[in-house]
């Protein structure tokens, strides 16, 4: 396991949520799931250089989401998505709280509406 500097454990965990963090390696990875590419192919929609994308590779790759292979010069980056099946249930986890949530706003938004509904065939206006 690897250690901050405040001595705080980093898992896995933290590592996949640290790397999505940030919008341009969500978007690497948008990239990654239709197929290995390159630095290059990575940078295109970027306004960065090969070494920013080789930085954030650097970071998913340290966070187990990226792969990098090795033909020659050739290094494509892979995605590997199993972390993010780990960061997933542990969201999947907290969805009952949502849930939940999104149940008491249907009730508030059901009874508005009833008692809307009801002003209105009685000819009130509010």
């Amino acid at each position: 396991m690897n250690t901050r500097l405040d001595n705080m454990p980093v898992d896995q965990l933290s590592r996949t949520f640290a790397a999505l963090a940030d919008p341009t390696r969500r978007a690497i990875l948008a990239r990654l799931a239709h197929g290995e590419a390159t630095v290059g192919q990575l940078a295109e929609p970027f306004a960065m250089s090969f070494a920013a994308v080789s930085k954030h590779l650097r970071v998913l790759e340290a966070a187990e989401l990226v792969s990098r292979g090795r033909n020659a010069q050739y290094r494509p980056a892979t995605l590997d998505a199993r972390p993010l099946a780990n960061a997933c249930a542990w969201i999947g986890d907290y969805a009952k709280f949502w849930g939940a949530s999104f149940d008491a706003l249907g009730d508030v938004l059901a009874e508005i509406t009833t008692t809307e509904t009801s002003m209105t065939d009685k000819g009130e206006t509010s």
